[in-house]
């Protein structure tokens, strides 16, 4: 009898050694980062909808502006969620910083299309 006592307490000690390490933090982005990126999709959309109401060919340009910063509040979201995975939150982030990209890159387009 008091070998298998023994023998439940080291395995009760043998599970406890096996313990998972605490997994890493997830990395999230960085509030400023975050705020500039809001900011410059939000003047992107200003800008086209606004050269729009002159250059009759940035109307679709305009309407599909508009979608940009909805996609970064969603990624955003996403990387925030503490249900989020590792693999989730950082493809969150890479296309929330891809969105930013597009934006900038458009807005730098703008005077090309005819626009102030």
């Amino acid at each position: 009898m008091k070998w298998l006592v023994a023998l439940a307490l080291l395995a009760s000690c043998k599970k406890q050694a096996d313990a998972p390490p605490a997994p890493a933090p997830l990395p999230v982005m960085a509030a400023a980062e975050a705020k500039r990126g809001q900011d410059a999709c939000k003047a992107y959309v200003d800008k086209v909808c606004a050269c729009a109401e002159t250059v009759a060919a940035m109307k679709q340009p305009c309407g599909l502006a508009r979608a940009l910063p909805e996609a970064i509040d969603v990624g955003l979201s996403v990387a925030g969620n503490p249900e989020s995975t590792r693999r989730d939150v950082l493809q969150a982030n890479d296309s929330v910083r891809k969105v930013v990209k597009e934006c900038i890159e458009e807005t730098a387009k703008l005077s090309g299309a005819g626009c102030p």
